[in-house]
């Protein structure tokens, strides 16, 4: 059993494609023709450069030493990591079906293999870091072999899913080096992870809501906060105005927990923001929201927000700077400069 890392566009664009229809894709534009008649790597080599002549040499190699392997190396049985990027969870699926391709798409969709999804939404938080390490290879599909993934998330499937304990973690220091996803690694998601860790272990259950609050005073908000405990139905009330009696009026809820959030917990802020005389509510859910649920409330736009892990650390990031000095403390942070890749998987 192999287990192999599929990701649904650069920006996490065709993850519901995916999950809905029970398939990965290989999302190469213009890549219409059939990956089972060619016999040779050199063959997907010389029809890459002539589809894309504007790619250098070194960039068409890279994209063919992912796209081969879609059809000619996964095997029924085989395992696909899923990493999400609209929330911090994995999805893992079983490859059921043989390579396909359908030379009409649409594009990019032209090549596909059917897949049960037999883990939805772990929480990336379950995975080791090591194993979080490769998850964040800088390539949209290779096998993953490292630190002896195939037999830990094996383990993982057997225990439904539960977050891993390992005996040893210092076997990461050890690890070799030898696999694909090493050679390109997204340094940005390799850093949330650390910073998402930290902010689990030091703003755990109604800390995070301390945190959230942080947050809106920064943004000019004058806040209310629950004590820890039943809270009405709003964990942080907000307004704006030095005494935060002017509009917009916010009805805060936040959600610690690692497993996704589901329609019912929202439909209950929508109610307390009448109870509380809201103008807007904000409900956030560091481990994310269940299926459709951003989707199903787009009717309630103008008067919700739905925050996940994602936009909480894009807010951090904005607002970091002006926090209170104590928060600071707590969770310390440097902004760093680096150069991008300069040769980005499609």
């Amino acid at each position: 059993m192999a287990i192999w890392l599929v990701r649904a566009g650069s920006h996490g664009e065709y993850e519901q494609k995916f999950i809905q229809e029970g398939r990965v894709y290989v999302t190469w534009d213009d890549l219409n023709l059939d990956l089972s008649k060619l016999q040779q790597r050199g063959e997907l080599t010389a029809e890459m450069t002539q589809r894309y002549p504007e790619a250098k040499p070194k960039a068409v190699l890279n994209w063919v030493s992912q796209v081969w392997p879609f059809a000619h190396e996964m095997q029924i049985g085989d395992l696909v990591v899923l990493p999400l990027k609209t929330q911090p969870a994995v999805y893992i699926g079983e490859i059921t079906g043989d390579y396909r391709a359908e030379k009409a798409g649409p594009n990019p969709f032209f090549h596909w293999r059917a897949v049960k999804w037999i883990g939805e939404a772990i929480p990336r938080t379950h995975f080791g870091k090591d194993l979080l390490f490769s998850f964040g290879a800088f390539l949209t599909i290779c096998r993953i072999q490292r630190n002896n993934a195939e037999q830990r998330i094996a383990a993982m499937r057997a225990s439904d899913w539960k977050a891993e304990t390992l005996s040893a973690p210092a076997k990461a220091a050890t690890a070799t080096t030898t696999d694909a996803e090493a050679a390109d690694t997204d340094l940005d998601e390799l850093a949330r992870d650390q910073i998402a860790a930290l902010i689990s272990a030091r703003f755990k259950g109604h800390g995070l809501t301390r945190l959230v609050e942080g947050i809106l005073k920064a943004q000019g908000y004058t806040t209310y906060r629950s004590p820890e405990g039943a809270d009405g139905g709003a964990d942080i009330l907000a307004g704006s105005g030095p005494l935060g009696f002017s509009a917009p009026r916010l009805c805060v809820e936040v959600k610690s927990e690692d497993s996704p959030i589901g329609r019912e917990s929202v439909d209950k802020l929508l109610g307390a923001m009448t109870k509380f005389n809201a103008d807007q509510g904000l409900f956030v859910a560091w481990g994310g929201f269940k299926g459709n649920v951003q989707k199903e409330l787009a009717s309630q736009f103008f008067r919700l927000r739905l925050w996940t892990q994602k936009e909480l650390l894009e807010q951090l990031f904005e607002q970091y700077e002006r926090l209170d000095e104590d928060l600071k403390a707590e969770l310390p942070l440097k902004r760093v400069w680096m150069v991008a890749s300069q040769d980005e998987a499609l």
